[in-house]
């Protein structure tokens, strides 16, 4: 199978494979090149232009789960035959990665059978190791440490129901997780202010602040969610206990005040948007009333996944 490897004829420089693995790689212009395709390719979506649009025609895809999952599995099974293309998916178990063969052996080998590798796995190291080693585009499913497909999508869906995110206020409600570093790493690259309300033991590490600072990004830190959300233009929240982490009653106590809940959604613009990636533990972080209130946008951001996704591919092998 060719590889999509870029060559060079003329020097005979062979140039290595464009990857998604963190927001933070990409340039401001990549980014937003990213979120049009995303916007262009839902809108040709089953539509004559729709039909001739397949940059994976031919192309194999490996998807491998280490974790479980439901958005990113179906959302990029769907995307990948909807750009032409044809998944495999593969279980973290079933290739026992990272046990039987060095990550490096099982990114080198995957490259010669697929042209391209979406992986989900906990550990960003790892994910990054794997892409250093990989001669086709790999994408980052999810680690620990990151989910850039998700914001991608959360960003997708600001825009299109409140325009552009530039100017805005987004207000992170709870625990720091990996799609909070994401979100952080988009105010790099879109001047919108971020307010992160979080109790203090479980803000942002430093050396994310750091990178937030050294790039521009504003960043507000808080422990009051309600100082958080005051006029805010769109509030997020995430599951109190996220893949990997041990659930305890200490750390839901920490967080039980950070509930998004119809007073506190009061506090926002009236025209505010919640967001939420799914899945959520109702009647902690979110309640029935705002998750399923007029100003939830929570449905329509899991389904772009699938479109902002498809753009992340059609940018990678477009």
């Amino acid at each position: 199978m060719q590889s999509t490897q870029v060559s060079n004829l003329k020097s005979g420089i062979t140039l290595p494979p464009r990857h998604f693995i963190d927001l933070s790689d990409l340039t401001k212009a990549e980014f937003r090149q990213i979120l049009e395709l995303s916007r262009a390719i839902k809108l040709r979506r089953r539509t004559a232009a729709d039909a001739i649009d397949r940059p994976l025609r031919g192309k194999k895809i490996v998807m491998v789960f280490e974790q479980p999952s439901l958005r990113t599995r179906m959302s990029f099974d769907v995307g990948i035959r909807e750009l032409g293309g044809e998944p495999i998916m593969v279980t973290g178990r079933e290739i026992e990665l990272g046990e039987r063969e060095s990550i490096a052996d099982t990114a080198r080998v995957m490259s010669r059978f697929v042209d391209g590798i979406m992986i989900r796995m906990l550990d960003h190291a790892k994910l990054r190791e794997f892409a250093e080693n990989a001669s086709v585009p790999v994408i980052n499913g999810l680690t620990k440490s990151s989910h850039p497909c998700q914001v991608m999508a959360d960003i997708l869906t600001y825009e299109e129901r409140k325009g552009p995110l530039a100017g805005a206020t987004v207000a992170w409600v709870g625990d720091s997780n990996n799609v909070l570093t994401s979100w952080i790493h988009a105010a790099g690259k879109i001047a919108f202010t971020l307010r992160i309300a979080t109790p203090e033991i479980y803000r942002p590490k430093p050396e994310i602040l750091q990178w937030a600072q050294s790039n521009g990004a504003a960043i507000e830190l808080t422990t009051s969610p309600q100082e958080a959300v005051k006029g805010a233009d769109c509030i997020i929240t995430d599951c109190w206990v996220s893949m990997g982490d041990a659930e305890n009653e200490e750390r839901t106590a920490a967080l039980r005040p950070f509930q998004v809940d119809g007073a506190l959604l009061r506090l926002a613009d009236p025209g505010a948007i919640v967001m939420h990636c799914l899945p959520a533990t109702r009647g902690e972080e979110i309640t029935d009333e705002v998750m399923d209130g007029p100003q939830s946008a929570v449905f329509d951001e899991a389904e772009n996944r699938l479109h902002a996704q498809k753009g992340i591919m059609a940018f990678l092998f477009g």
